[in-house]
């Protein structure tokens, strides 16, 4: 089982985005967690839909995003971990690497509903970006 879901055992959603890698890519977490979360990883329709994102929070009295938030914490048992408690949600990222594939175990409480608005287009979102964040760190790392 993930880390992070062993830090979070009691979520309100979580999921999981395996992709396949190269086989010559590098097995170490920590370098796919840095890659993965790098802003060069996300795709540029995502970065436009943060702009949207920060405009909005300021609406739902939610601070703007940082990109400390997805720093890597610590490795724990081989797994890079990022762990962030904000005013509207509580997440966990735990990013593994196993032969030929990288797994991003994700794990979210709400809190209140600043954080139960917040999510609603994230839920919709998350998956296809995760994807392409994990898709353009392998280009880059193989």
């Amino acid at each position: 089982m993930s880390a992070a879901l062993e830090l979070m055992p009691r979520s309100d959603w979580a999921t999981a985005t395996i992709v396949t890698v190269p086989a010559a890519a590098p097995a170490d977490s920590l370098t796919w967690a840095r890659a993965i979360f790098d802003v060069r990883s996300v795709p540029v329709w995502a970065k436009a839909l943060y702009g949207v994102r920060e405009a909005l929070v300021r609406v739902l009295g939610i601070p703007p995003g940082e990109r400390s938030m997805l720093a890597v914490d610590h490795v724990q048992d081989g797994e890079a971990i990022i762990d962030t408690d904000d005013v509207h949600l509580h997440f966990v990222a735990g990013v593994r690497v196993e032969p030929e594939r990288v797994t991003v175990t994700t794990a979210v409480t709400l809190k209140g509903w600043r954080g139960r608005v917040y999510f609603v287009p994230v839920r919709l979102l998350h998956d296809a970006i995760t994807r392409a964040m994990i898709d353009a760190a392998a280009r880059r790392l193989a």
